[in-house]
């Protein structure tokens, strides 16, 4: 057994470690060819590195980087993961390299190309460091350890870090429309880093309760091949013990799936929230294909009658 898990533990590391480089790569390359000629900005530990670089020079760029994540390295160290610190040194440190290996890039986009396709190649580099395990803003990992002491959300905090580096930004050079331009760069960058990392598929998690659950449970597979589950349940007024379906769906799939519920049973309720992520056991996910393929042929075979 040894003999075959540290083979498949070292693929697992290489694969991160690509996904870690091309992020990497492309949030370096977003950097130079895009925000440094047109004087934008990021937020967090890498909009300080910015700001510091225009000050001083763009050539130690990778040198304030890699000197700013320093300290929250540490703090990561001592307080969150040992683990994941291996990983964020590995993105800081291939963010600097790639940082210095694209300075002689060319470099001609307008102002608009730059907030545009700038902002969504260094989200989408930084999603992709993020989806494979890294970090390159030690700002998140003060987030962290003040959402632990003082119950404020990451959010929250980075919001509240980012403001200030951006009216910094405005006030250091006198231009607040370089800083509104740097805002609406990181805008669009949050954006692409939080479809890289939750992919295009917005699923939907949906509690119906209805007077026949087990009539309805039968069609919903049938028709649509979603998996479901029963949860125990309560009336409140009643006081009446009765089943809830709670399914993941698709957002493509709901409309039809409130159609289902609906016309079947037009005094049920339902209650839909929108999840950030499912996942799958390797046994469940080869199951769930089985389902919509089944489900797909059926769709195609009433089309066809």
């Amino acid at each position: 057994m040894a003999s075959t898990a540290l083979p498949k533990s070292l693929y697992t590391h290489f694969i991160h470690f690509i996904g870690m480089a091309a992020g990497a790569f492309l949030a370096a390359f977003a950097i130079r060819v895009f925000l440094i000629p047109n004087e934008l900005i990021d937020g967090g530990v890498i909009g300080i590195s910015l700001i510091l670089g225009r000050l001083y020079g763009n050539e130690y760029l990778s040198i304030f980087l890699l000197a700013l994540n320093a300290p929250f390295l540490y703090l990561a160290w001592r307080y969150i993961r040992r683990a994941f610190v291996l990983h964020m040194l590995a993105a800081v440190v291939l963010f600097a390299l790639f940082l210095v290996l694209t300075n002689h890039f060319p470099t001609n986009a307008d102002p608009l190309e730059a907030i545009v396709i700038g902002g969504a190649l260094l989200g989408a580099g930084a999603g992709l460091i993020i989806r494979y395990g890294g970090c390159t803003d030690g700002t998140e990992i003060l987030g962290i350890l003040i959402n632990r002491k003082m119950g404020f959300t990451v959010g929250q905090v980075i919001l509240f870090i980012n403001f200030f580096i951006f009216t910094a930004y405005g006030w250091i050079f006198h231009d607040w429309h370089i800083a509104l331009r740097s805002l609406m760069t990181y805008i669009v960058a949050f954006k692409m880093m939080d479809i890289v990392i939750a992919g295009l598929e917005e699923l939907k998690s949906v509690l119906i309760m209805c007077a026949e659950p087990e009539k309805l449970s039968k069609i919903i597979t049938h028709q649509l091949g979603l998996g479901l589950t029963f949860i125990k349940g309560k009336g409140g007024y009643s006081g009446e013990d009765r089943d809830i379906l709670f399914i993941i769906v698709e957002r493509l799939d709901l409309a039809e799936l409130k159609e289902i519920v609906v016309r079947e049973d037009p005094t049920a309720f339902m209650a839909i929230e929108t999840l950030h992520e499912a996942v799958y056991g390797r046994t469940a996910r080869i199951a769930l294909k089985r389902k919509k393929r089944k489900s797909l042929a059926k769709r195609l075979i009433g089309k066809k009658s």
